[in-house]
């Protein structure tokens, strides 16, 4: 998918045209992989799954999720065998398999398997497509994507239809994937960015410190607990960083506490940066929004710049926002989240935390209640429903497939909204309270 929206770019396809053939390219391609260990995140004590002595997981992912099935090891023609039986029982929409189509065959290893073992599965896998009447174009064997040390294999077809072909055909060259001779472009210009770097900061640092929108002192004062809830946000994470990780690792990649990490920190530092230029609290929280979602990763980065976002937008950068106000920002970042991701209630996702928050925060606000107790109220019922999480199978995301395997273990999301905003309650009482003495 990436090398064809690559292609079309570089062909001159407008914006949406490179979304849609990349749709297309997504749409038209199958895998399938098989480990024979699991992986090691770096600085981890344990893999994040295990496969018994002289078994194969089956149908695990490139992130290290474990895997939907476990079987004893076979040949190398026996492995063949099942990733094309697997793969051509599933043949995109629109491709006639049964009247010679090309697919491209890529047999990818997972970061342990030797590349002879590769060839040798490969060579009955060629033998396959060839009796199935397939037309192979331009098949691949080595490591393209691979997940850490896992020794295991994925095989993917990819069957392009006369415009995708074209485009696969454009030469590459990065420095993880070469195919076909690239002509060499001219340099860009490089002057303003020398310029800069003479200077005491980069065109990122710039745009963070200056174009600040302009805010009132009171708005300025409500940065500051703004920030001070971004640092106990980065605080919690690094507590549960480890528990995080583990609860994910059971049907999921294992790396929610490691994007959470790297996503309230960088939101940490965009905001004591707001802060330090005297933005207002809406600025504040936009640019912590903004930082968390372009460096978290995943899709939890994504959806906690939403919340944030939606939260900022009502905030503003004047005068100290209404309880009402608040309530109403967390509101329309339920809402995001949940048009953004197309989860719902039961989904055993980090919506099953979100809802109760919101409704009771919303409610307990509606009914007079102070922010900071009305929070702690809320935060109380996000805490339950994201212990209830344990219980369901889960019907979003990349663990729907091993859903069994995480019954019994809260969804990692969830959790960890609960962890946050039980932290923010704490916070915001202490601040009630020295604001009272």
């Amino acid at each position: 998918m990436f090398r064809i929206a690559a292609a079309a770019a570089e062909a001159g396809y407008d914006l949406a045209e490179v979304t849609r053939v990349a749709r297309l390219a997504n749409e038209r391609t199958r895998s399938f992989g098989v480990a024979f260990t699991g992986c090691t995140l770096p600085g981890a004590e344990a893999p994040l799954f295990t496969v018994p002595e002289g078994r194969m997981a089956v149908g695990l992912g490139i992130h290290g999720e474990p895997g939907i099935d476990e079987t004893s090891i076979p040949t190398a023609d026996g492995l063949a065998e099942l990733l094309v039986q697997r793969l051509l029982g599933e043949v995109p929409n629109g491709v006639d398999a049964a009247r010679g189509a090309r697919v491209v065959p890529i047999l990818n290893g997972l970061g342990s398997l030797k590349y002879e073992e590769m060839f040798v599965v490969y060579r009955r896998i060629a033998q396959l497509l060839t009796d199935a009447g397939l037309a192979i174009v331009d098949p691949h064997v080595g490591e393209y994507c691979t997940s850490f040390d896992m020794a295991g294999t994925s095989l993917t077809l990819f069957w392009p239809d006369a415009e995708l072909a074209g485009l696969w055909q454009t030469p590459v060259d990065t420095p993880a994937y070469r195919r076909g001779s690239v002509t060499t472009a001219a340099q860009a210009d490089t002057s303003a960015r020398t310029a800069l770097s003479a200077g005491a900061s980069s065109i990122l640092d710039a745009a963070t410190l200056e174009d600040v929108p302009p805010a009132d002192e009171a708005s300025r004062t409500v940065a500051v607990t703004v920030l001070a809830a971004v640092q106990t946000i980065a605080d919690t994470v690094d507590t549960h960083v480890e528990e995080l990780g583990r609860i994910d690792a059971v049907a999921g990649d294992g790396d929610h506490g490691i994007g959470m990490q790297r996503g309230s920190h960088a939101a940490l530092a965009a905001a004591r940066g707001a802060v330090d230029a005297g933005a207002g609290a809406g600025t504040t929280l936009a640019r912590a929004a903004d930082a968390w979602s372009d460096r978290a990763g995943g899709t939890s980065g994504a959806l906690w710049g939403v919340i944030l976002g939606a939260l900022a937008a009502k905030l503003g950068d004047d005068g100290d926002p209404e309880p009402a106000a608040i309530a109403a920002g967390i509101v329309a970042g339920v809402q995001g989240v949940m048009a953004y991701g197309k989860a719902e209630v039961g989904d055993k996702t980090m919506v099953d935390a979100l809802v109760p928050f919101s409704s009771t925060l919303a409610q307990t606000v509606d009914g007079g209640a102070d922010l900071a107790s009305a929070w702690r109220t809320a935060a109380d019922a996000a805490t339950r429903a994201a212990a209830a999480t344990a219980e369901l199978l889960p019907r979003m995301g990349r663990a729907r497939t091993h859903g069994q395997n995480s019954v019994g273990t809260p969804d990692p999301g969830a959790h960890s909204f609960a962890l946050i905003v039980t932290a923010v309650g704490e916070l915001l009482t202490t601040r009630k309270e020295n604001a009272n003495v």
